[in-house]
Formats: C-alpha cells, sequence, structure tokens
C-alpha cells in the first residue's frame, strides 16, 4: 500500500476536491493522496432551501467516488494526529501516511454537545436545524406547523460556516407565514451571539428593512446554551464586553438551532492549531496559506485560521491561490506572488424569490461581481442561488474549471 505523497490532502468536501482538480489540471503527474472517510459528499449550501420547502434534500447529495478525481488516490481514512517534524499523518486506523506537502482542509465541527437538551431532541418536538442533511426537511415541517406563538432562529457566538444561514431560514419563515396569513400569530425571534445583524454596514442596511418589514425582532449578545423540549423553553446566555452578565428563559413553538462550531477535535488538539485559540484553527498566513510554523503546510477552508466568511465562495477564490503556491514551492523553492484577499461571499435569501447577494473582503470592503447594486434584494440573484450555483458546484467546481 503507497504510503508516501507528492502532496496529502485532508479532507474530500469542497476544498479538497477543488483544490486537488485544479492541481491536476496545472500538472497532470503530480502524486497527490486524499484522506477521507466519507462515503457521501453532499452540497451543503441548498439546505436552507430544503428548509424552505423549495429544494429537494436527494438533490444535495452523491457519492464521494463520483466526485473524487480520478487521478488522486482516495485514502478511505479519519485522520488521527499529525507528526509535522516527521512530515506524517496518523488515522484512525494506525496506518501511517508521509508528505512532502500537506494541506489540511477537513471543514467544520458542529459542536452540538455545547447545547445542553439537544442530544436526541433535534429533529422532533419542534426543534429543528438545516445543519443537517437527515433534519432540514423537518425545518419545513416545523414552519407549515407552527401558526401561532414563537419561532426562535439562534445564531452562536462562534464562526459558523455559511454565517448568513441562521438569518435566510428565519427570513424565509417569516415569508411563509406573511404567506399564509399567520405571521403576527406566529412572532419571529432572532436570538445572536454577535453584536450586530451583518459585518458590511451596506447588506446591514437592506437586511435591518427586513426585520422591520417582517417585524421580526432581533436579540443581540445572546448565546443559546440549552433547550428544554418538554417545557419548549430555550436558554441564552447574555453577554456584555465579552463576559457573561446573565441568563435568559425564552418559550417557543419552534426553534432553529444553528451550532458553535469549530476545528475538527484531531486538529484542535494538534501541534498544527493556533496556540491557545481555543477553536482550534489551523495557524496559517492569511494571504497565503502557509502554516506560521511548519513552511510544508497549508490550510484552507472552514478550518484555517484565516478570518474570512466560512462559505463555499471563499474556497473557490482560495484554492487557485494555493495552487499557485504549491506548485511554486514543488517548481522553484519559492512562494508565489498570489495573495488571497479575504474575499466572502453570502446570498443572503430574503423571503421567497428575493436574494441580497453579499460580496466582502477581509476589509468588510463590498468586492461585487455584477454592474448593480446587489444590496438590493433581487429575483434573478435567487434564481443564481438556487438554480445556478447548484449547478455549478456539481460540474464546475469539483471539476477544478470554476
Amino acid at each position: 500500500m503507497k504510503q508516501h505523497f507528492q502532496i496529502l490532502i485532508i479532507g474530500g468536501g469542497n476544498a479538497g476536491i477543488s483544490l486537488a482538480a485544479q492541481l491536476f489540471r496545472k500538472d497532470s503527474k503530480l502524486d497527490i493522496g486524499v484522506l477521507d472517510p466519507s462515503e457521501k459528499h453532499y452540497y451543503q449550501p441548498a439546505w436552507t432551501l430544503v428548509g424552505g420547502g423549495v429544494f429537494d434534500i436527494n438533490d444535495t447529495i452523491r457519492s464521494e467516488a463520483e466526485v473524487m478525481p480520478k487521478k488522486a488516490r482516495w485514502l478511505k481514512e479519519a485522520a488521527a494526529s499529525f507528526e509535522p517534524e516527521q512530515n506524517a499523518v496518523v488515522t484512525a486506523a494506525g496506518n501511517r501516511y508521509t508528505y512532502d506537502y500537506l494541506v489540511v482542509c477537513p471543514g467544520i465541527q458542529l459542536d452540538w454537545h455545547k447545547i445542553k437538551g439537544l442530544e436526541g431532541n433535534l429533529g422532533k418536538n419542534g426543534i429543528t436545524s438545516n445543519y443537517l442533511f437527515n433534519v432540514a426537511p423537518y425545518t419545513f415541517e416545523c414552519l407549515r406547523n407552527t401558526k401561532k406563538g414563537k419561532a426562535i432562529f439562534s445564531n452562536p457566538n462562534t464562526p459558523i460556516k455559511c454565517g448568513g444561514a441562521p438569518q435566510k431560514i428565519m427570513y424565509l419563515a417569516a415569508d411563509y407565514w406573511r404567506k399564509h396569513g399567520v405571521l403576527g400569530d406566529v412572532q419571529v425571534h432572532f436570538y445572536s451571539g454577535g453584536s450586530i445583524i451583518f459585518g458590511v454596514k451596506k447588506y446591514a442596511d437592506t437586511l435591518n428593512k427586513v426585520i422591520a418589514r417582517y417585524g421580526i425582532q432581533p436579540h443581540f449578545l445572546h448565546n443559546l446554551v440549552e433547550v428544554k423540549p418538554d417545557s419548549k423553553q430555550a436558554v441564552f446566555d447574555v453577554y456584555e464586553q465579552g463576559k457573561v452578565v446573565g441568563q435568559v428563559t425564552e418559550d417557543y413553538e419552534m426553534i432553529h438551532v444553528t451550532p458553535p462550531q469549530s476545528a475538527p477535535d484531531f486538529i484542535k488538539n494538534s501541534p498544527l492549531a493556533v496556540p491557545g485559540n481555543p477553536l482550534g484553527w489551523v495557524d496559517v498566513d492569511k494571504f497565503t496559506f502557509q502554516h506560521n510554523r511548519y513552511p510544508n503546510i497549508y490550510s484552507i477552508g472552514d478550518a484555517s485560521s484565516t478570518p474570512n466568511a466560512k462559505t463555499g465562495a471563499a474556497i473557490r477564490k482560495q484554492a487557485p491561490v494555493l495552487v499557485q503556491q504549491l506548485l511554486s514551492q514543488i517548481r522553484t523553492g519559492k512562494p508565489a506572488d498570489a495573495k488571497y484577499t479575504g474575499y466572502g461571499s453570502c446570498p443572503l435569501i430574503t423571503g421567497y424569490g428575493k436574494l441580497v447577494l453579499a460580496e466582502f473582503d477581509y476589509d468588510n470592503n463590498p468586492m461585487e461581481t455584477f454592474p448593480f447594486d446587489q444590496s438590493k434584494e433581487r429575483w434573478s440573484m435567487y434564481m443564481l442561488k438556487s438554480r445556478v450555483l447548484p449547478w455549478l458546484y456539481w460540474n464546475k467546481i469539483l471539476h477544478g474549471t470554476a
């Protein structure tokens, strides 16, 4: 069995597959291994639309074998630990693989265990989340069954993949209840561990108007810590100046939970993590993705320490930069000039047939693609999200051509 690779990629999600595909397009003779135990590959951005009842969950899944680049060696194992001084990775099965260059992109970990009372109750009793394949369809069931009372949508105080997701489903839900004449009988509340609705003012101004339109009540610096299914209550820590100053308990008819998130434990507990950071992101330069202590290790995607929005759109801009960096190191031993600007994109669904396409850089400056004001709600951008982007993902991005 082959044990050494020129480039070893940890993770077979969007980042790992699209990176490998792009590398092979530049040089088909590269020796690349992809380490990932998953049998299935998911297009997670569509799960918001699944929760809104307008996308088939079965269209968001394919086999991992179907998306794996043919020239890559697929190692169907889970990474367990790193030996960066020996250029080695040890798997959960006890196998040891070595590399010339390592790319760490296993995605993000959903820390459900940090919310008391969730275990065994997700997907029933009015408790739902679009962050799980098998629970997202239940979100639409909750929308249909909720005719009165309080609907809570939570957003944690950690970075999360698709930072707009907790809001998108809230706006779809409010629009659904408006269309069915029960918005008002259903009171929509947004409890966020953050301090503002969105980090880029241009788009935040629009979202605040959307909130007002639906009568949504926002509660900032409120972090969900417990759900009580029997009494249908949610418990939030309340923050001031970074410290917990109390708790509030709120009744709900339904609650959509976005879990706190972090780097996977095998990274968090490794020498690759940012020293002293409890969330455990891979410690890299935010412009080049090169590890700050191990020069032949790189990381892109949700597990890296780059302070951008954790989105698939970010990966699409990160991967070509990393391709240039890796090929330059392999061929010349020197870094490339290519730099990542922190580009992120958040297609903010604000109702059925309405979307604000937020695009921005590290400094929260808009970086818009289209020649019109993307802070306006548009049907065309909703069609981009619901029709064009899923096709682009399966047919172009994963093949390294977009």
